[in-house]
This record gives structure tokens, sequence and C-alpha cells, in this order.
């Protein structure tokens, strides 16, 4: 089975958000907000379709069911990347890097505008 690329923003930020460990719905959507300074906004019903048909692709698994601590002793469902979706995110993040390289080369964006300092 291919890795899907180009991903969609949703499934990319989600993926990327998962990147770094096990996470609930709720640390999925703040840290795809943090990740995108805000210019992804997702809610419950794009996050928890997008996070279904993930599933469905084999990108993430459901990790169980933990209590966070930093927010209540609620059980939440956490989810974590599967190696397809690490595969996934890699091939994305190439893809990227490349485009990058690419407008860096014909001296379409700077050096300062590809990392994001002004």
């Amino acid at each position: 089975m291919d890795t899907p690329t180009p991903l969609t923003p949703a499934v990319f930020y989600i993926l990327l958000a998962l990147a770094t460990g096990e996470k609930h719905g709720y640390g999925i959507m703040k840290q795809v907000r943090d990740d995108s300074n805000g210019s992804v906004k997702m809610g419950n019903g794009t996050m928890y379709g997008s996070l279904k048909r993930m599933l469905a692709d084999d990108l993430i698994a459901e990790a169980g069911d933990h209590i966070d601590p930093h927010m209540d002793d609620e059980r939440r469902r956490y989810y974590r990347l599967t190696e397809r979706g690490k595969q996934a995110l890699n091939a994305e993040m190439a893809r990227y890097a490349e485009t990058v390289s690419i407008l860096l080369k014909r001296n379409l964006i700077t050096c300062s505008a590809a990392t994001g300092n002004r």
C-alpha cells in the first residue's frame, strides 16, 4: 500500500501533532493551532472525521484511554502514529523541503523566509 501524498492540511497537522507522542483529541486540536500559528482552525467535526479516516488508512492507531493530568480526571481516548503514519509524514515533509529548495534556487523566497525568520 502506497503512502498517501500530498496530505490535506488537517491530516498533515494531525500527524505532525502526534509526531512527539500520544495525544487526545483536544490536545491534538491545541497542538495543530499552535503549530500552524492559528492558520489551521480545526473544529470537532473536521478533527474527528479526519481521525476516523486516518484510523481506517492505518496512519494512526488508538493508544487507549488515559486520564489527562492537565485537564481533569476524565478518561480521554489517545491516538498515536503508526509506522505508515510516520512514513506519510516524512514523505510530506520531504516534499515540502524539496519545494523550498526549488523556491530558494529560483530566488522566489529568501533563506530567512524559508526558515520563518523575519
